[in-house]
């Protein structure tokens, strides 16, 4: 394969990402081994995404005219990009557990909703609850009153049959 038609295959490889993602992260990846790396896509791959190591030109080409063009600034040395598709919150946790505990690489910025996030802002990201856990929060607020319910009933009729079952007692003595 030419050379021309690999980064053409790169630059459209990059677009489709772009165009389906909600969020880019993008970090720096130095120190991490190859089999590192391949972990950490897998993790975010489970999450709904995916994390590409590219070369800067070749991000900024496929970013242009995009709500992703604001990372170009940030496109600087060794980078790998993380997409979120299904959820913002995924990847950004995923990232920032697997560099705690390799203690390699480094959450440079994001650009979510338009918008151009520092690395601490993408760590604040990290931090917030995913999909899941505010549907399963939802749903046990949702649940908690119905439960109270059938728990008072249930009380209610434990009550009943005891003092019945008292009165039978009564009355055999």
């Amino acid at each position: 394969m030419s050379t021309r038609a690999f980064k053409d295959e790169k630059i459209s490889e990059i677009k489709e990402k772009v165009d389906k993602a909600q969020v880019a992260i993008v970090t720096e990846y130095r120190g991490m081994t190859v089999e590192e790396i391949t972990k950490l896509r897998r993790e975010i791959q489970k999450n709904g995404g995916d994390y590409m190591v590219t070369k800067n030109t070749l991000a900024k080409i496929a970013i242009k005219d995009t709500p992703y063009e604001i990372l170009a600034e940030t496109l600087k040395g060794p980078i790998a990009i993380a997409f979120g598709f299904d959820d913002p919150v995924s990847p950004a946790k995923a990232l920032s557990k697997f560099m705690k505990d390799v203690k390699k690489g480094e959450i440079i910025g994001a650009a979510l909703d338009g918008k151009l996030l520092s690395a601490s802002e993408t760590k604040a990201l990290a931090s917030l609850p995913s999909k899941e856990e505010i549907y399963a929060k939802m749903l046990g607020s949702i649940n908690s009153p119905a439960s109270g319910i059938v728990g008072s009933i249930n009380a209610v009729m434990a009550q009943l049959t005891r003092a019945m079952a008292a009165v039978r007692d009564q009355k055999a003595a």
